[in-house]
């Protein structure tokens, strides 16, 4: 009855674009800024797996479509990618419980709308999309939830809240008050109230909500990944980083990534890859160089990996 209703609700428009169906569902008939998502479907009907793709911070599907080619490249091979707008808006924070529980709603209703059950499911993302995606694959295994992901990747992803909000202070201690990129303080703040305090005074909601925690010894998240395949990808220019925002590997979610790569291998996860990258990041429309952008993942060769995990 509840997901029967959720479809009465459904404002649905569809449009043919680059060779493949844009749906675009808003699952809420009062809300067109949350709680919806474009389809990217299969123009041929033949669909063999389904993958979800989460955006960074403050975007929106339709900018996933102009920054990467990832979605027509995969509806060619009989992906259909979902590009979603959470309950809790395009702010979320990714890892939190609200946008966890969003996502788990969405994935569900979405299988059971366009008969996707039994498909092979993918979930991937950008910055904070694949924050949102590495936490969604490792809650699927502890709370085993129906549908689980058969790979994951995530581009450029923080996972590790305690390492950010340390090195997020480090940064406005060794900056100039005036120079500080506003969105270091933001995130500082932000941090602070998702974890409901610091690293000092709240660590235990930091090991809980983080994907990864490089100082969490009994290793409660990453251990969930040992039998997902991972591929993260990044792009850590350090001289770029260095000259434009004066940040040092210490603020570079490469520490992160690196680390939680290297604890899976270690824990026996052989399918776990970190891809680094050089002089691929560049943004749309204008093409403006920056490491922490969607066009270092390259779309075939993302695809093909995810493919290649169902070969069991």
């Amino acid at each position: 009855m509840r997901k029967a209703l959720l479809f009465a609700l459904t404002l649905f428009a569809r449009e043919i674009s680059f060779g493949q169906t844009l749906e675009t569902v808003y699952l809420n008939a009062k809300d067109s800024t949350t709680n919806m998502y474009i389809a990217v479907v299969p123009q041929n009907g033949q669909i063999n797996s389904f993958l979800f793709l989460l955006d960074g911070f403050g975007n929106s599907p339709r900018d996933v479509l102009v920054q990467t080619d990832l979605p027509k490249y995969a509806s060619r091979q009989g992906i259909i990618t979902f590009i979603p707008i959470l309950k809790t808006g395009a702010l979320y924070f990714g890892s939190d419980t609200a946008s966890q529980q969003s996502l788990k709603e969405m994935i569900e209703l979405v299988a059971a709308k366009y008969q996707l059950r039994g498909k092979s499911f993918f979930i991937g993302g950008f910055s904070i999309g694949g924050t949102c995606a590495v936490k969604y694959a490792e809650l699927a295994v502890q709370k085993n939830y129906p549908i689980k992901p058969r790979a994951v990747f995530a581009v450029d992803p923080p996972l590790d809240w305690e390492r950010y909000y340390n090195a997020a202070k480090r940064v406005v201690r060794l900056s100039n008050p005036v120079q500080v990129n506003g969105e270091v303080i933001y995130m500082m703040d932000r941090i602070k109230k998702e974890m409901n305090g610091t690293p000092a005074t709240a660590l235990e909601n930091f090991y809980n909500n983080s994907p990864y925690s490089m100082s969490d010894t009994t290793q409660r998240s990453v251990k969930a990944l040992v039998k997902t395949p991972i591929m993260i990808i990044s792009e850590p220019d350090i001289q770029w980083w260095l000259s434009q925002r004066g940040y040092d590997y210490s603020f570079l979610n490469i520490t992160d990534q690196a680390a939680m790569i290297n604890e899976l291998k270690k824990l026996g996860n052989d399918k776990a890859v970190l891809l680094p990258t050089v002089n691929k990041g560049y943004r749309k429309p204008n093409n403006k160089r920056h490491p922490h952008s969607w066009s270092i993942a390259d779309p075939e060769q993302v695809v093909k990996w995810l493919q290649k995990q169902t070969v069991l």
